[in-house]
């Protein structure tokens, strides 16, 4: 939990500090994936502004918020997460159905900004779901609760999960791909952790 609480604070600064001094190449206004990209965000603010449903966006946030924590939180279980990613698809689907997004597109507009965003969460937090439901092992801060030793400890399985992962979105409606890059250790023994 000190390192969620820690991390929540100090992330903030450290990203912004990053980015502000690797610098970017400038972007190519003619390049065809920039019109593409263009004309999907045009559609997409549009569609979000047609919508005049009966929830708020800070319902549909908040219900999204509450399925997180008691599913995919520290702890958690393959029902659990089966049960998370079910009620994701169904609130993503509402979203886009009654969720009722204030205001017009060519003002400043803080709906529309995060409707945009919840938007973005609904999908993260389906991806997340879907991280922890392929990695069946209790590892770093998160305790799989089928995955523990007889005395109650997180139970690693460095055979099946000594990799990073990375997801690719492959579109959406479309399953994201699971890249691995396998991690050998030289100068670290893996062990079983325990706090007794």
């Amino acid at each position: 939990m000190q390192g969620l609480a820690d991390g929540y604070f100090i992330i903030p600064y450290t990203i912004g500090d990053y980015l502000a001094n690797i610098g970017f190449a400038p972007v190519d206004k003619n390049h065809p994936n920039f019109e593409k990209t263009r004309l999907e965000v045009e559609d997409r603010v549009r569609h979000l502004l047609s919508l005049k449903g009966s929830r708020t966006v800070d319902d549909i946030h908040k219900a999204l918020g509450k399925i997180m924590w008691e599913y995919c939180g520290m702890a958690r279980n393959e029902a659990g997460l089966t049960k998370a990613k079910g009620l994701i698809r169904e609130l993503r689907e509402e979203f886009w159905r009654d969720v009722t997004v204030l205001g017009e597109n060519e003002e400043m507009n803080q709906s529309l900004e995060k409707a945009g965003r919840v938007a973005d969460f609904l999908e993260l937090g389906e991806l997340m779901v879907d991280d922890a439901l392929n990695r069946r092992e209790s590892c770093g801060g998160h305790f799989r609760e089928e995955s523990q030793t007889e005395e109650g400890e997180a139970k690693r399985d460095d055979e099946h999960f000594r990799y990073v992962a990375a997801w690719e979105y492959q579109g959406d409606n479309h399953p994201e791909a699971l890249h691995k890059e396998h991690l050998e250790f030289e100068n670290v023994k893996l062990t079983q952790r325990s706090y007794k």
